[in-house]
């Protein structure tokens, strides 16, 4: 996700914050985890080190949140509300990581 801004390092709940309106539901898009694998050497390899699924929200364009542990996702258009959301901005690009996330119904 772009993002015209700039802050510096690392990731951060408040941004997060920024980011996301916590007044709006947050929609799962993604049916299956991606994993993200381990790179060493510059050269991937076979070990999983994350899994990332897709989301959205009104107003944002979808964007990508990391979970370090695989998470269950819940059906396709569910809202859901994540544990733990940070947000981190490189070059003008935000990344979201977050520790869990449930199904609101």
């Amino acid at each position: 996700m772009k993002f015209n801004s700039r802050r510096g390092g690392g990731y951060s709940a408040t941004l997060a914050e920024q980011i996301l309106d916590s007044s709006k539901p947050i929609h799962s898009l993604s049916l299956e985890l991606d994993p993200q694998m381990k790179f060493e050497d510059g050269k991937r390899t076979d070990e999983v080190q994350a899994y990332k699924a897709w989301f959205a929200q009104a107003g944002l364009p979808p964007f990508e949140v990391k979970f370090e542990e695989q998470v269950k996702l819940p059906p396709f258009l569910a809202v859901v509300s994540f544990n733990n959301i940070q947000a981190c901005e490189v070059s003008y690009n935000v990344y979201f990581k977050a520790d869990n996330l449930k199904e609101v119904k």
